[in-house]
């Protein structure tokens, strides 16, 4: 029946569930990558022990993908501008994070926290891809490739505001947040709607006891949101008027950040 998925398509293995149509692309590409020349269909077939016309359907969808280009002179296949287009995204977007570092890491010196950077992954949750440390103060470490509900944190405030999610569905996500101190809905929707208007945002102790977080919007070019970026400290050490400055300071830092990123 149409949808379903034959033991032929989908196994088991020890890392998960492995779908063979994927590995088989996947193999194709590294094939192809390696070989640095074009190959024809058959030869690719038998190099890789796929089934021929299983491997003309696969290349024909990476062709149709650009992943792979097809010279109906020759009949070979050969990688394709798409991927080269992916990989070089993939290497520019490191490489751009690594310019922003010394950014983040002047940030957190000059005002003695812990600025770190964080990715929206799907609409639940964000991923932390950059983190740096003040030198000479009590650190507050996190592990860069941690994941938080999306609506959690300084962060949190921000991404809740650019969901677009009704009344309902905000309360449903966030009844799955675990807080470190008792928040209700009403107050999150309240600092939800005040990060909106400042162009930052404040968790105190709600994400963790005891930490103050501050997170302003890195914004790309269309002005869409795509990271926010924390300044995280103790609580109790910044009186409400240094916040407001640290915010304010925050938010600047961020554009510079999206500029930089994108």
């Amino acid at each position: 029946m149409a949808g379903n998925t034959s033991s032929d398509d989908q196994s088991d293995s020890a890392t998960g569930v492995t779908v063979k149509p994927v590995v088989n692309a996947v193999r194709i590409l590294r094939f192809l990558t390696a070989s640095g020349s074009p190959e024809r269909a058959a030869d690719i077939a038998r190099e890789l022990a796929i089934n021929p016309s299983t491997c003309f359907n696969t290349l024909r969808t990476l062709v149709a993908e650009e992943m792979l280009d097809f010279d109906p002179l020759s009949k070979t296949y050969t990688t394709g501008l798409g991927l080269a287009k992916l990989v070089e995204h993939l290497v520019t977007q490191g490489q751009r994070l690594d310019v922003v570092r010394p950014l983040m890491q002047e940030f957190a010196a000059a005002h003695h926290v812990t600025v770190t950077l964080w990715r929206r992954m799907g609409n639940d949750r964000i991923v932390l891809v950059s983190s740096e440390t003040s030198p000479g103060d009590l650190r507050i470490d996190m592990a860069i490739g941690q994941r938080l509900p999306v609506l959690m944190g300084a962060s949190g405030r921000l991404f809740a505001g650019k969901l677009g999610l009704d009344e309902e569905r905000l309360r449903a996500a966030f009844d799955k947040v675990r807080w470190a101190r008792p928040l209700g809905f009403d107050d999150y929707r309240r600092q939800v709607a005040d990060a909106g208007a400042k162009g930052w945002a404040v968790d105190d102790g709600y994400f963790s006891g005891g930490i103050l977080a501050i997170a302003a919007p890195v914004n790309d070019r269309a002005g869409t949101m795509a990271y926010a970026m924390s300044a995280v400290t103790f609580r109790g050490q910044h009186a409400e008027a240094e916040i407001e400055k640290l915010g304010q300071a925050l938010r600047k830092a961020a554009t510079k950040v999206g500029n930089i990123l994108f």
